[in-house]
């Protein structure tokens, strides 16, 4: 009997011992070289010199990296407030058209861009903005918007990156946002309608607060998004023109493999971890402090 109930007790750890091994070996094995390699000179090819506090006591007086900060934070402003905006406000328009065509094929529409490669996504829409299309150049004209200077000028770049990544991701968020409208029962709704709530009343005063826990938790799943921003920013400018869209994880990336210089990358890494973690414990503290209030 015994026996057996050791057993029952260590199951379900058997069932995510695989899991916790990859998380283990890849995630914090990383976590643990990046850290141990931040303290020294190290370009991969040859071996690394500890070199004590050098690379974070350059990153006080990095113009470039404080440049990749400002660039990395512009876009989570711009971002954030969008996707969780659209996706939020979509989520509501397709729960209410859920049986219809129309609103099927809007909820397959808006999350197809998710499935899609960001690198791919980038590529095209690079070549739609500096192609030459006559048809581009046509729309983006009645704007009065000439389309090669979306990536072109520095002013306009980064918010043209921002603004496609809302493009491609705020599916993801509408689909959470759509789970989380799907569990609010009707008889909410009944009984608000019979005692005269009109549609904006039942928007503001039992669609949004139920919802309140999903938009914080897409809030700071959005925010996490925008930190790492890489693949989109990579093909579309390459982290031009002049810096401007360059993002912390491109700086990484850039002093890696193009300026040799590893050792200090990872110290850039591990300023994108703080940022990330810092991001994670206020996402916590929100989400406790919302469930306590319910």
């Amino acid at each position: 009997m015994k026996k057996k109930k050791g057993l029952s007790v260590l199951t379900p750890y058997l069932y995510i011992a695989p899991i916790s091994l990859i998380l283990l070996t890849f995630v914090a094995g990383s976590l643990i070289i990046a850290i141990c390699f931040s303290f020294t000179k190290y370009n991969i090819i040859t071996p690394a010199q500890f070199n004590g506090l050098y690379n974070y006591q350059k990153l006080f007086r990095d113009s470039k990296l404080h440049l990749s900060i400002i660039n990395t934070l512009k876009i989570a402003v711009i971002m954030v407030p969008l996707e969780v905006t659209f996706s939020t406000l979509f989520a509501i328009l397709i729960r209410s058209r859920k049986d219809t065509l129309l609103g099927k094929l809007s909820k397959a529409a808006i999350f197809i861009p998710v499935l899609s490669s960001s690198a791919v996504v980038g590529t095209v829409w690079k070549a739609i903005l500096n192609g030459g299309n006559p048809t581009v150049k046509t729309i983006f004209g009645i704007f009065g918007i000439d389309p090669t200077m979306l990536l072109g000028s520095s002013k306009a770049a980064i918010v043209t990156v921002a603004v496609l990544m809302v493009w491609k991701g705020m599916g993801y968020y509408m689909i959470i946002t759509l789970s989380s409208l799907m569990s609010i029962s009707d008889s909410y709704y009944e009984a608000a309608r019979v005692d005269g709530a009109n549609a904006w009343h039942l928007l503001t005063r039992i669609t949004l607060p139920l919802l309140k826990p999903t938009i914080i938790m897409n809030t700071f799943l959005s925010s996490i998004s925008a930190m790492q921003v890489f693949d989109m920013v990579y093909t579309m400018t390459g982290g031009g023109p002049s810096m401007s869209t360059t993002t912390l994880s491109m700086y990484a990336y850039q002093l890696t493999f193009k300026n040799a210089k590893s050792g200090y990358a990872m110290a850039v890494s591990n300023v994108l971890m703080v940022m990330i973690l810092i991001i994670v414990l206020f996402q916590q503290r929100f989400l406790k402090r919302d469930a306590s209030e319910i």
